[in-house]
């Protein structure tokens, strides 16, 4: 029996009892919680049912040692990991924004996986969260290298003219200030635009 932590795992068993819950009832032995995330993470529900129905009449003490450490493991991996940059520095979140409902942030995975990557919708709920979180990432770096990016512009007008910067040096002035945009401004301002 293969536990898989797919979209549809993840979308179901976070609506059905949100994470908060199901970390404390796999840390209580809960027997109803754990048969419900192996149903939702197994490729076969078939196989699911007969492993849960072998169970039946035996102690669980046996069953809940072998999978609390795996189910819990599971259910992790039901949100997305952090993504990692190429050059292997983790990004630093400096606004994170204001917080998403898991619902909302699959749905968001969802339409990213079939719309931006074009993947089918059995190939997307069968995919984890991370593998398509991941996946959209290196399509959206694919599209920067390809087409560039608004900040590869707005490193490029950050750059200072080296001759403007002597020019304004000389003069006693800030080697970093602007003087052709100042008048492209002003004469911006007084044509109405």
């Amino acid at each position: 029996m293969t536990l898989r932590p797919s979209l549809r795992a993840a979308v179901t068993l976070e609506a059905r009892f949100g994470f908060p819950a199901l970390r404390r009832a796999l840390d209580e032995g809960s027997f109803t919680i754990s048969s419900e995330i192996i149903l939702a993470a197994c490729s076969s529900r078939q196989d699911a049912a007969a492993f849960l129905g072998g169970i039946l009449g035996k102690p669980l003490l046996p069953f809940f040692i072998a999978v609390r450490a795996p189910l819990d493991e599971l259910v992790a991996m039901l949100q997305p990991a952090p993504v990692q940059s190429l050059d292997a520095k983790p990004k630093t979140v400096t606004n994170p924004g204001k917080p998403v409902a898991w619902a909302e942030y699959y749905a968001d995975l969802y339409e990213k996986a079939t719309g931006w990557l074009g993947w089918t919708p059995e190939t997307t709920w069968n995919a984890t969260p991370t593998e398509i979180d991941r996946a959209y990432s290196g399509h959206i770096e694919k599209l920067k290298a390809i087409h560039g990016s608004s900040e590869d512009d707005k490193q490029a007008e950050k750059q200072p003219d080296p001759e403007q910067a002597k020019r304004n040096a000389d003069a006693g002035l800030d080697p970093e200030f602007d003087r052709a945009g100042l008048r492209a401004l002003k004469s911006k301002i007084a044509g109405g635009a």
